[in-house]
């Protein structure tokens, strides 16, 4: 089950640039895994996938350097603090509130489904406070960092293309940083199933590019958003 739940997350993550981290904590969530757990297999999982994409970025020269090291220290600092509080305090507590907030990130996917966000003047001094709520968020729920940052970033007018691979190599540095907070406050033996994602993961990370030349990205971001607001509302009521 694990290694499925991999498997399809990096699948729609190939096509969309976003999602893994949201769909596989939301399914992770569904099996009963508690919070702190399902976010901290998710981003032990993300440093396998993240590495390998940042580095497909890097070689295709996709990164501006200066957004990166704007966007990366305030995003590994919202990830260790929100990696830390979660691994703090009851999971049955926070978790109504993490599905409510993915469900909101679930509507912001669908609004940008139907509606893509325009373009406008680019403010560069919002940049670290974007990484450090993106980070932070990333961290308690266990996802978002691509729905956040990279919309967030586009939509201020900065380059998509650059956008895009500079989000991706940072991801791998917030997510490294969230991992291993995780990991100094929950221990090893937490998160041995995270090595079936892991391996369903890397096995869909070659198909991403050819799914996203076969399949149209606007219904399957519909999909993912629908998906996400279900089962985050259910967990909700």
């Amino acid at each position: 089950m694990f290694i499925a739940i991999g498997f399809f997350a990096q699948l729609v993550d190939g096509a969309l640039g976003m999602a893994f981290g949201l769909l596989t904590t939301t399914s992770l969530l569904t099996l009963g895994v508690p919070i702190a757990t399902a976010s901290a297999m998710t981003h032990v999982t993300e440093v396998f996938t993240t590495a390998a994409s940042g580095l497909s970025h890097t070689y295709q020269r996709n990164i501006d350097w200066k957004l990166v090291a704007r966007l990366a220290p305030a995003g590994m600092v919202g990830g260790a603090i929100g990696a830390f509080v979660l691994s703090n305090i009851d999971g049955k507590v926070i978790e109504p509130y993490v599905s409510a907030y993915l469900v909101l990130v679930g509507f912001y996917i669908l609004f940008k489904a139907f509606r893509p966000m325009a373009i406008r003047e680019v403010r560069d001094w919002l940049v670290p406070f974007i990484g450090l709520a993106g980070g932070g968020l990333d961290a308690a729920g266990g996802g978002g960092w691509g729905p956040i940052v990279t919309t967030s970033l586009i939509g201020r007018g900065h380059d998509p293309k650059r956008v895009i691979g500079s989000t991706s190599l940072t991801e791998f540095a917030v997510t490294l940083v969230i991992s291993a907070t995780f990991i100094l406050t929950l221990g090893f033996a937490e998160l041995g199933s995270a090595i079936g994602v892991i391996i369903g993961g890397v096995l869909a990370a070659p198909i991403g590019a050819f799914v996203v030349k076969k399949l149209p990205v606007k219904p399957l971001m519909i999909a993912v958003a629908c998906l996400i607001i279900a089962t985050s509302l259910y967990r909700v009521f």
